[in-house]
């Protein structure tokens, strides 16, 4: 019982010092810094890339948000990868105006395998462009998004996130789930380590690649978080990731628990994939580079599924010096108190701080804060279940809504 004394001090230590570091970093989303300086002044020839899988009732809004663009059209093409589509995708697309590129490969369906097959294609090319942006079909942009993206390369950044907005967050309570949590990511982790000169992640959708960063080698990534792998590659590369608060897109977000349950496990056994295949090169970057920047990337992966069964340790520890009469019914209740309002009371503050600032109405989203720690305690199951079993298989999310872009702004 000693040995398991010892055990819960030093869990508690590792999970404090975690939080504490997080806790750091997010004040710097307050902290605010002076525009990086220009290193050049052109408009830059941009591909805006989406992968689209049976997506009729979408794309075209998405193109009609990308053709009004406060930008040079000369200096923007649209290309749709119809990637096994079966529907009606390819001519909608058409119609509104898009290049379309049709794939048919039943041996990978991910966005990962259709963006490397579209980028190879422009590799072998040599087509004229400098970078390019990845939406995905349900999405609406603002119309500085390419002009803002554009301002990014001038002051030399090469892979930056947009802001992901959302454009139902009021469809139920799932869907206002996900807008806090892409509110606070937005500010809390993006924000604020791009003013402290760390790297951000790619979130998705939404961002913007230098096209020289992919022409070596293509777009390589091969788990189901295409995302956050290819920002861990850049990471290990010593590479940091830019962020552009007035980039904004708007991302549909699923309104029925099922196929949020579907997402979020598909995300979840994603990042487990992540974990395991690049944790060890996290590891040796921070011994090479010696950086804070890729620390703090060898941070987030260990911080989602690791730390969560740390703190799974932490309590079933607790419950052993309990039932071995090391530590009182109060002291049992009062430590898992100490779990239960941060991970799961606290959010709700958060998130109306967060509205707040950002100048949200909070009336509307009410349900979807007091659902907001339901919807935090299904992403903790959905983890407790991804680590016995891993789901692989993508589910298209249907989209019930026909959100054009000024219907958002």
């Amino acid at each position: 019982m000693e040995y398991l004394y010892i055990l819960q001090q030093a869990i508690v230590w590792i999970i404090t010092i975690f939080w504490l570091y997080q806790l750091l970093i997010s004040i710097c989303s307050f902290v605010k810094l002076k525009d990086k300086p220009m290193i050049t002044n052109k408009n830059h020839k941009f591909m805006a890339i989406i992968p689209a899988h049976n997506e009729e009732s979408v794309i075209a809004n998405l193109v009609e948000s990308l053709k009004k663009q406060d930008y040079d059209k000369d200096l923007l093409d649209i290309y749709v990868i119809a990637d096994n589509c079966t529907d009606r995708t390819k001519e909608i697309a058409e119609n509104a105006g898009a290049i379309v590129y049709e794939r048919n490969d039943e041996t990978g369906k991910t966005k990962g395998h259709a963006l490397q097959w579209f980028l190879s294609k422009k590799i072998e090319e040599n087509a004229d462009y400098d970078a390019f942006c990845v939406f995905d079909a349900d999405n609406i942009v603002d119309k500085n998004f390419i002009k803002n993206m554009n301002k990014k390369l001038c002051q030399g950044e090469e892979v930056v996130q947009g802001y992901r907005d959302i454009k139902n967050p009021t469809d139920s309570w799932i869907a206002s789930g996900y807008a806090i949590f892409y509110w606070m990511m937005n500010r809390f982790y993006h924000l604020a380590r791009y003013n402290l000169g760390l790297s951000t992640l790619i979130n998705g959708t939404g961002f913007m690649v230098k096209f020289d960063v992919v022409k070596p080698n293509g777009w390589q990534t091969y788990t189901l978080t295409e995302d956050i792998e290819f920002s861990l590659q850049r990471i290990i590369a010593g590479k940091k990731l830019g962020w552009a608060t007035d980039a904004v897109v708007y991302d549909e977000q699923p309104v029925g628990f099922r196929q949020s349950w579907s997402q979020r496990s598909r995300w979840t056994v994603g990042h487990i994939q992540c974990m395991e295949r690049y944790t060890k090169d996290l590891g040796k970057s921070v011994k090479e580079n010696k950086t804070l920047v890729s620390l703090d990337g060898l941070l987030y992966i260990v911080g989602s599924i690791p730390l969560f069964v740390i703190t799974l340790l932490l309590l079933v520890v607790n419950a052993g010096l309990y039932m071995g009469e090391l530590m009182t019914r109060a002291e049992l209740i009062q430590n898992y108190l100490l779990y239960i309002i941060p991970t799961f009371l606290l959010p709700i503050g958060i998130g109306m701080v967060i509205m707040l600032l950002d100048r949200r109405p909070i009336k509307p989203m009410i349900k979807g804060l007091l659902c907001y720690p339901l919807f935090l305690g299904s992403w903790l199951a959905i983890n407790f279940k991804c680590l016995f079993k891993r789901e692989t298989n993508w589910e298209k999310i249907d989209h019930v809504r026909d959100i054009k872009i000024n219907e958002v702004i």
